[in-house]
Formats: structure tokens, sequence, C-alpha cells
């Protein structure tokens, strides 16, 4: 299996309105921390996600979480 690639050491701060989402698994995204379809051709699926109420997340940015999308501080020791 493939790892991901490291989009960056730290989490994305973003505030989403409710709908859905698709957080990028390859770090190969353009429009990171979220999905462009850059994993085409890869072992990679987005994470699809829904949001209830306007709400600021720390998406993971490293790839490595243990709790995807959400950051869980696994990039402190890369």
């Amino acid at each position: 299996m493939d790892l991901p690639v490291i989009a960056q050491k730290s989490p994305y701060k973003v505030t989403l309105q409710p709908g859905k989402y698709a957080w990028c698994t390859c770090g190969l995204s353009q429009k990171q921390p979220f999905c462009d379809s850059a994993h085409k051709g890869t072992e990679f699926k987005s994470l699809k996600f829904e949001v209830e109420e306007e709400t600021t997340f720390y998406l993971c940015g490293c790839k490595q979480t243990g709790t995807a999308p959400f950051c869980n501080g696994t990039h402190n020791s890369l």
C-alpha cells in the first residue's frame, strides 16, 4: 500500500457551511484539504463527510491522522 503525500505538517483551519465535502486522502490535490480527483489512477479515494451546521474544523494536512478527516496531532511526530 502506498503512503499518501504529506501536503503539510499542520492542520488546515477551515470554517465550513452545512453540506457535503470530500477530504483529500492522497495529499496530491491542488485544493487542499479537499479532493480535486488528483488521486485518479492510484489506490486512494476521497473521504466524504457531511457538516450539519457552520463549524470551524482542523482538517488533517499530513494525511496520517487516525481520526480522518480531522487532525489528531500526528503531524507532531513526523
